[in-house]
């Protein structure tokens, strides 16, 4: 039986300072690619291979998708407050109220929150969301403080989660002033003895 031989590997490693078959200069590398036009091909193929992100293609599955992610916190905020104001004034919340509640305020919050997300940037959107928010501020202060229960429990989910959804979408500049006016509006009506008493 013939046995065949192995070569073993070299050890030393390949010589760097082996010259090249031709040897052509730099300046003339640099003339031959440009004259054929190789890198321009190149790069124009790149740019038709590699998409480029652009807002266009933040679909509308992207949108939906990031804005869901703020949307079921919201509206199991939204249940929370409903079930907390009826413990509040010792009511037993029934699942019947419950869903009612929920499948007539659920939609409306998440269509909401879905446009007011998606435009969140715009100056324009900014600005009526610092309205809303001291609107809503003020609003939830003056019915804890003075409304009926009934008026509370129709009133203060909506509005508490409202108002917190504002604070979250908000600059913290406008947010801050939004706060302080909601505690101006309790300091000047005096509602702070009906609300930390």
């Amino acid at each position: 039986m013939a046995r065949i031989r192995q070569r073993k590997p070299n050890p030393e490693p390949p010589k760097s300072d082996a010259t090249p078959l031709i040897d052509i200069p730099e300046d003339e590398q640099w003339r031959l690619i440009n004259e054929s036009g190789v890198l321009h091909k190149i790069s124009s193929d790149e740019r038709r291979s590699e998409p480029t992100p652009t807002d266009s293609e933040y679909t509308l599955m992207d949108e939906i998708l990031d804005t869901s992610m703020i949307i079921i916190p919201f509206c199991s905020l939204l249940l929370l407050m409903d079930i907390l104001i009826h413990n509040q004034y010792g009511r037993q919340a029934s699942f019947k109220e419950l869903f009612d509640g929920m499948s007539s305020r659920g939609p409306i919050l998440a269509l909401f929150i879905f446009y007011v997300h998606r435009h969140k940037r715009s100056q324009e959107i900014q600005s009526f969301l610092f309205f809303l928010s001291c609107a809503t501020g003020t609003r939830l202060m003056y019915i804890i403080a003075l409304g009926s229960w009934t008026v509370n429990m129709r009133q203060c989910p909506p509005l508490a989660t409202v108002w917190v959804y504002t604070a979250l979408e908000l600059d913290l500049l406008p947010t801050v002033i939004s706060l302080m006016v909601t505690a101006l509006f309790v300091w000047w009506k005096g509602l702070q003895k009906y609300l930390f008493s």
